[in-house]
This record gives C-alpha cells, sequence and structure tokens, in this order.
C-alpha cells in the first residue's frame, strides 16, 4: 500500500510509531496528484513547495517530542472558496482570478495549528453556485461529474490526491460530491464550525465541513474546525465535545427514522435498494426503525431557492455591476434571476423555514436519527448534466441533488453522507443519516456502526481502471 491510499486515522499511527514520515507522506500525495491530476482536474493550485516545506517542519516537530495531534503531518485539500493567506483563491472564477487573501480563513487556520500539510486549493463550482463542478471529473468515471460544488474536494479524496479535503455545504454541496465520489461528507450543524474568510452562497444556509475517506476521519478533522468564533455571525458558543469519543458505541436501541414520503419520491431503484439494505443492516444491529413523514415537504424547494437566490445575489451585486462578463453565463443568469425576487417572496421563504425547523424539531423528538438517500440517482454525465426518469421526464442535476439535501441546510441540522453501494455501472452510492441540532457525535456513531459492518467506505478510485 502506498502512503496516498491510508486512512488520516491510518497515517496519524504509522506517524506516530515513526514507520511514516510527514514528508514520505507528502511526496506520495503529491505524486499521486500528479498522476491523475491530467484526468480529474481536481485542483485549482497545488502547493507542492509549501507541502514540502510545511511536511519537513512536521516531521522535525514530532522528532522533538511536538506532536501536535492526529492531524499533525497530514495533507489537506482546501476548496478554493476558503481564503489561504498569500495563496490564490480564486473561487473557480475570473471574477477573483487575481485574488491573493492577506490572512487565512478561520478553518484553514484551526488545520493548520493542528499540523496539516497544505496540499492545494481544490476546485468549485463557480462561487459554489452549481452542483456539477465543470471543470473536475469523478475518478470513478471521468466521462461524468463528480458533483458539486465541491467536486473537486470530493474528487481529489476519492482519487487518493489527499486524505482531507474542505467543502462547503449550502444546498448539499459537501453530501452530494460525497455521494457521487464514494467518500465521507459531513456538514455539522449549522454554526457548529466557523466560516469566517469562506466566500458565501447564501449566508443563512451556508455550512463549512470535511470530506474524507471514513467516518473517524471526519470526527478528527470537526475535533480542530468545531468551536466559537465571533467573526462569524452564526456561530454559537457551545463546548466542542470529542466527536472521536462514543464512536464505537454502536445502534442498540437507537431510533432509526425512515421517510415514507419526500426521500422516497423519484429515487433511482438501486439508491434505494442501496439505503434501505443499510437501514436492513443496522436493524440487525439492534437500532429500532420509526416510519416518519417529513413535514411541510411540498415547501422544500421553494424555500430552499427562495432563500438562496436573493442571498447570493445580494452577496454578488457590486461584483454584477461592475464586471457581470467575467462570470460565467450560466451564474450569471442565476444572479440576475435572483435580483428578481421580491422581498415579500424572501421574508415568506425565511418564515416557512422556521416553520419547518420546529416541526422537525417535533420529528425528531421520535427519533434520533433520519436516514435517506444523500442524492437520488448516481454521477450523470459530465457533458450532459441531467437526470434521464424512467418515465421519460427529465431533471437538471441542479434540482435532482439539491433536492434531497436541501432539508438538511433549511433546518441546520447536521448529516453525513456515506457511501453505501454501488450502482450496476460502479459509481458510487451514497446515504445521509441526519441527526438533531447539534448531535454531530450521533450521526457520526451511526456512520460508523454502518461503516464497520459493510464494505463501501474508504475506498479510492482505481483510475487506470476507470472508464475514460
Amino acid at each position: 500500500m502506498e502512503p496516498y491510499e491510508l486512512s488520516l486515522a491510518a497515517a496519524s499511527a504509522a506517524i506516530s510509531a515513526g514507520e511514516l514520515s510527514p514528508l514520505e507522506l507528502a511526496e506520495s500525495s503529491l505524486n499521486r496528484i500528479a498522476a491523475v491530476e491530467p484526468q480529474i482536474h481536481a485542483f485549482a493550485t497545488v502547493t507542492a513547495d509549501l507541502a514540502l516545506a510545511q511536511a519537513k517542519t512536521a516531521g522535525e516537530e514530532i522528532a522533538a517530542g511536538r506532536r501536535r495531534g492526529p492531524l499533525h503531518g497530514i495533507p489537506l485539500g482546501v476548496k478554493d472558496l476558503y481564503n489561504t493567506a498569500g495563496i490564490s483563491t480564486t473561487s473557480s472564477s475570473r471574477v477573483r482570478e487575481h485574488f491573493i487573501p492577506e490572512t487565512d480563513s478561520a478553518a484553514v487556520t484551526a488545520l493548520t495549528e493542528a499540523g496539516m500539510v497544505l496540499v492545494g486549493k481544490t476546485h468549485t463550482h463557480e462561487f459554489a453556485f452549481g452542483v456539477v463542478t465543470p471543470t473536475t471529473r469523478n475518478p470513478w468515471d471521468v466521462n461524468t461529474s463528480p458533483g458539486g460544488s465541491s467536486g473537486g474536494s470530493g474528487a481529489a479524496v476519492a482519487s487518493g490526491s489527499c486524505l482531507v479535503a474542505l467543502g462547503s455545504d449550502t444546498g448539499g454541496s459537501i453530501r452530494i460530491p460525497a455521494a457521487l465520489c464514494g467518500t465521507v461528507g459531513l456538514k455539522p450543524t449549522y454554526g457548529r464550525a466557523s466560516r469566517f474568510g469562506v466566500a458565501s452562497l447564501s449566508w443563512s444556509l451556508d455550512h463549512v465541513g470535511p470530506l474524507t475517506r471514513n467516518v473517524t476521519d471526519a470526527a478528527l478533522v470537526l475535533n480542530a474546525m468545531a468551536g466559537y468564533d465571533r467573526r462569524d455571525p452564526a456561530s454559537v458558543d457551545l463546548p466542542v465535545p470529542d466527536f472521536t469519543a462514543g464512536l464505537e458505541r454502536g445502534v442498540k436501541g437507537l431510533r432509526i427514522g425512515v421517510p415514507t414520503n419526500y426521500f422516497t419520491d423519484r429515487v433511482d431503484p438501486e439508491v434505494a435498494a442501496a439505503v434501505s439494505d443499510a437501514v436492513t443492516l443496522l436493524e440487525g444491529l439492534g437500532a429500532v426503525v420509526v416510519e416518519v413523514r417529513i413535514p411541510r415537504a411540498e415547501s422544500i424547494q421553494a424555500a430552499e431557492w427562495g432563500i438562496l437566490m436573493p442571498e447570493a445575489s445580494a452577496y454578488h451585486r457590486h461584483a454584477m455591476r461592475a464586471n457581470p462578463e467575467l462570470y460565467t453565463a450560466e451564474v450569471r443568469a442565476l444572479l440576475e434571476v435572483g435580483e428578481t425576487i421580491l422581498a415579500t417572496d424572501y421574508i415568506d421563504a425565511l418564515r416557512m423555514r422556521q416553520l419547518m425547523k420546529l416541526e422537525w424539531e417535533q420529528m425528531f423528538a421520535n427519533i434520533d436519527v433520519l436516514i435517506a438517500p444523500s442524492v437520488p440517482a448516481p454521477a450523470v454525465a459530465a457533458d450532459d448534466p441531467q437526470v434521464y426518469w424512467p418515465d421519460g421526464t427529465v431533471e437538471t442535476a441542479t434540482d435532482a441533488m439539491v433536492r434531497l439535501s436541501a432539508p438538511g441546510n433549511l433546518t441546520g441540522l447536521p448529516s453525513v453522507s456515506v457511501p453505501c453501494g454501488f450502482s450496476s455501472s460502479g459509481l458510487p452510492l451514497g446515504m445521509q443519516i441526519i441527526g438533531g441540532p447539534f448531535e454531530e457525535s450521533t450521526i457520526l456513531a451511526v456512520a460508523r456502526t454502518y461503516e464497520l459492518a459493510s464494505d463501501y467506505v474508504g475506498r479510492i478510485a482505481d483510475l487506470s481502471t476507470a472508464p475514460a
């Protein structure tokens, strides 16, 4: 096994035992990037010199007995929305083609202080406004999309280019690429981790979090990212637990909510079967399955877009006035539409979100977690980003993929996507586990239980055999 193939936890243990140096690990990741980038184009910027310098320093610190913790010396990819001091941060847009921040985002600060090694900035759908990431390809089949908007992060982790990558999630942009690329993707509770220094898509829906090889790795990264930050108005001042504690506690007696509506509508049969099998597996391990009805399902998508569109347009209005030609035609059109939404409609969407949050809170009084598909279908063709349903209808990738992930953003509840199978064409399938407010430890424990009992989590795509 090459070092780049290790999980964060395994690499950390090898470094701690003196069996692997941070420099060897960084070199392995950089060599992997060089080998697969011509096929997947996950990175906007590769910071090879910086990574080697940071890895060398990490090795020296660890040798001197100054190990900072389990993240010390681990290669990290960062979505190009996150500010990185002295390093180009373009948001994959010509609008910020020459933007070089003077300071790091809060998450990058936290992870570099924990000793992580930055190997590069990963591509995003322009300003995170989309679910395809046009620059990037899915390592399981380079003819397909990795999803988005954190598509570069999903592809980088799935291909072995880095052990961890940061993403952001406004309508599913961590969980969608995690599901389509076969990685773990964690969206914490709204306010759990600081968004300071991250370009916004929709300030009241934006979340930040990691994409990783497995569940333990996600918990380790969240340990460093979580915490109060007064620079983020949404940040919540709550104690941060050790998210790795209790990962092995199992699911005996835990109540799993299984939706009877919304998450069952227009879902690919292979996706539905994989999620159903996963629930059956967890039930066999002692979980109690409870059928639930999703409240106000008919208003979910309208509320998501009714909030996201005007907030995105407000964020971009000055740049749109000054240099509209620098935006892609797709994103420019979306921002123009957002400016036409009435203030009264926006307020109605905000009110609807509050009603949803209250009714989801009541639903969670009877369950501990909700399990549903992360996305309704496997990855779509990169050059034709649409889902073709058996009844002859066609749904855009954006509408299809956001449909099942939006509830986690509207409610702000924590959600983790984990691989739960493969389609008949060899593409990853994912399920999401949603918990109550600040119940990241619970959803991670369920995900870890499933991970240990199945054989889908932790795989790296072999691009030598992937369709091309």
